[in-house]
């Protein structure tokens, strides 16, 4: 009777400490927990602050960059900026920044090449002259014909006509060049870059230039005569015209080949 007594006493002294274990496990657990929140939100705490404060950096550096000039500066501002704050106005932006520094590529890369419904006229004019510039005139036509939907200009037109040009899309080319010559002002200029100086003509001299070239792409083995009298109109109307001058040599001078063949 004794020892069963005490077997139940030693038995009631390991319950009581297991209870008294399991409470103390169960009080660090919880302590643990509490401290890896507050840890955690610390952590969240520090890196708001840090982006905040890498956003204001590259905001100053982005201000100071563009009152320098500094283009390189401002792409890599623009980059930054764009990963630590996304924005469509942010990816447009530097997407026309690359487009204006020559980086066509990096400008397609941003914005895609395809057509979208969501494209902005920005980026619609950025993907159509660095797809031009990157020598993909069908896709460029694509994103010029946007454009032209939405606000048609004689500046477009020629855009068009002259890519149509290329592809051996003629009749297309010709339904811009006819807009053009029908809206096109005085005042209106086209710049050309064929020779070392640059240097700007009438647009209205361009279609004429333009409708040249398709008269002689029509029928080249016959149609000499008629595309270096439209040619001449284009120096009438611009005397400086180098490309138009250019033009009416080699086809002078493939007329002359085909004659002694």
């Amino acid at each position: 009777m004794l020892c069963s007594c005490i077997g139940l006493k030693i038995y009631a002294s390991r319950f009581q400490i297991n209870q008294l274990l399991l409470g103390l496990k169960l009080y660090i657990m919880n302590k643990l927990k509490f401290t890896l929140i507050l840890a955690f939100a610390f952590t969240m705490q520090m890196q708001s602050q840090n982006s905040s404060d890498l956003l204001a950096h590259y905001k100053a550096y982005y201000a100071q960059m563009q009152q320098l000039g500094d283009t390189q500066g401002i792409i890599n501002a623009m980059n930054h900026l764009t990963i630590l704050e996304p924005t469509v106005r942010r990816l447009d932006t530097l997407a026309y920044i690359y487009m204006s520094d020559g980086k066509h590529r990096q400008a397609i890369s941003l914005l895609g090449a395809e057509v979208n419904e969501s494209d902005t006229d920005l980026d619609s004019q950025v993907k159509a002259i660095s797809l031009k510039s990157l020598n993909e005139p069908k896709l460029a036509i694509e994103h010029y014909e946007v454009l032209y939907k939405r606000k048609p200009s004689p500046q477009l037109a020629y855009e068009l006509a002259d890519l149509k040009i290329i592809t051996d899309d003629l009749t297309g080319a010709t339904i811009n060049i006819s807009y053009g010559i029908a809206y096109a002002t005085s005042d209106m200029m086209k710049a050309y870059y064929e020779s070392q100086t640059p240097y700007q003509v009438s647009l209205m001299a361009g279609f004429v230039y333009l409708k040249a070239i398709i008269k002689f792409r029509e029928n080249p083995e016959t149609n000499h005569d008629a595309s270096i009298a439209i040619l001449e109109e284009a120096l009438q109307i611009a005397p400086n015209f180098n490309l138009a001058t250019i033009a009416i040599n080699a086809i002078g001078s493939q007329k002359e080949s085909l004659e002694t063949k």
